[in-house]
């Protein structure tokens, strides 16, 4: 009995990384909303992002989980942003560390700018984890686009990011 559920439980989660690895999200496609959010962490996020702001997907931006030491004018510098769109249409946040603050900074800052629609830009292999973490922290009717960033992860990545959702959700039922 006791072998028959432990491999049942193994062929679950082979199965469901196999769908994990194999079914990564991937950019969306035109849609327009008030707002773009973009964790920080792996290359490319903040890129997409701000091209975004550029092609005027959306009036305004949030980076969440900045390093505390990053100054405006070095972000800017670095990705070259210039000042008026610094100044009108990017919001540097600080206080995230880790996805679930990332959810609970912009979902303060969603209130704080009475955004009803977002773009989340993230990492392919990141997405499904920020966006299950937001859904639980975002006020109740505001729309999120799911906006990938592919990338080519490796296997202990995947591996990695694979367990820590399945922590999440775990964690996400117990607690809701």
């Amino acid at each position: 009995m006791i072998r028959r559920a432990t491999a049942a439980l193994l062929v679950l989660w082979a199965l469901g990384f196999l769908w994990f690895a194999s079914t990564l999200p991937r950019p969306a496609g035109a849609e327009q909303t008030d707002a773009i959010i973009v964790p920080t962490g792996a290359a490319g996020r903040i890129e997409r992002g701000l091209d975004l702001l550029e092609e005027k997907h959306a009036r305004m931006m949030l980076v969440t989980g900045v390093d505390r030491e990053v100054r405006p004018g070095e972000f800017a510098s670095e990705f070259d942003v210039p000042d008026e769109t610094m100044e009108c249409c990017v919001t540097l946040g600080f206080a995230a560390v880790d996805t679930r603050s990332n959810a609970a900074e912009t979902a303060q800052w969603v209130r704080q700018n009475k955004v009803r629609s977002l773009r989340l830009v993230t990492t392919d292999w990141h997405m499904r984890r920020a966006a299950g973490e937001l859904e639980r922290t975002l006020p109740a009717g505001v729309t999120v686009v799911e906006d990938a960033v592919v990338s080519e992860p490796s296997l202990r990545i995947l591996f990695v990011e694979y367990h820590k959702l399945l922590a999440s959700s775990v964690a996400r039922r117990v607690w809701d």
